[in-house]
């Protein structure tokens, strides 16, 4: 699933493609979407592109007459192709755009979605989202009093998008691992100290993914539209059983939330 280093790559893969340029045509061969594609998603025919940018793993499209708000879901992709190029059976939506390009999306699963907002409304899915976690209003003093109270566990809470953004499975493992928080400890017995480390290596760990994305990026136009993945160096994700990097302890794997969870039962306390 792409998650927000994987989306934010995918925005700054296509941004500079699409930034001015006129959408000269929209064409949806296959409306049904994790949340059906409205008619007036066609408005943006004829509309400048004047932007875009990404809220959570949403890709903000800004026009005059609206934004129209890209969510890949489980298995979506963009990526710009050449109008000669016949649509396969999962591209859904082109959009065909005054540079000659067509940008193509993927979607095998049609988890993801096209949404339509006119100016001046906002956005259901977007209103309760928490802050983005590499901004200012991600602090440990925050995230702190957000936790009082809670018996949740902290890998779950982290990963609520009410909570904060973008800490995907991969990332929250990550971070948990470098703090030296067990993922099962209850967010709310978490001290301020502690969340002051959480917050540094969950910003830490996303800059570091977005760096990796950037850097092992795949041509977004002909190419397969797809970002380079967070490719390094793993210290737990996908490793319970095998030995720990740091103190050679053998690593735990459990399941919260439907997910795997692999922790160091010595360097996580």
């Amino acid at each position: 699933m792409p998650e927000l280093p994987e989306v934010e790559t995918t925005k700054r893969g296509i941004a500079p493609w699409l930034t001015g340029q006129r959408i000269e045509k929209v064409i949806v061969r296959q409306p049904k979407l994790r949340w059906p594609v409205v008619a007036e998603i066609h408005q943006l025919e004829g509309q400048t592109i004047t932007g875009l940018t990404r809220r959570a793993k949403y890709i903000l499209v800004e026009t005059a007459k609206g934004t129209a708000i890209w969510h890949l879901g489980m298995s979506g992709s963009l990526r710009l192709v050449e109008p000669q190029e016949d649509p396969g059976v999962h591209d859904h939506i082109d959009w065909q755009l005054s540079n000659g390009k067509v940008l193509r999306y993927h979607d095998p699963r049609r988890f993801g979605a096209l949404l339509w907002v006119a100016p001046g409304e906002d956005c259901e899915h977007l209103t309760h989202l928490g802050p983005e976690p590499l901004s200012e209003a991600f602090t440990a003093d925050y995230l702190w009093q957000c936790s009082r109270g809670k018996s949740q566990a902290i890998k779950t809470f982290i990963m609520d998008g009410k909570v904060v953004v973008g800490v995907g499975n991969i990332y929250a493992n990550e971070s948990l691992f470098k703090a030296g928080i067990r993922p099962q400890t209850a967010a709310g017995k978490i001290s301020k100290a502690k969340y002051e480390r959480l917050v540094s290596e969950i910003k830490t760990v996303l800059a570091a993914a977005i760096e990796q994305g950037g850097t092992t990026l795949r041509d977004f136009v002909g190419g397969d539209g797809k970002p380079g993945y967070f490719a390094q160096q793993l210290f737990v994700y996908g490793r319970g059983g095998k030995l720990c990097k740091v103190c050679d302890a053998t690593l735990k794997e459990i399941r919260q939330g439907q997910r795997a969870t692999v922790y160091c039962p010595k360097c996580q306390h």
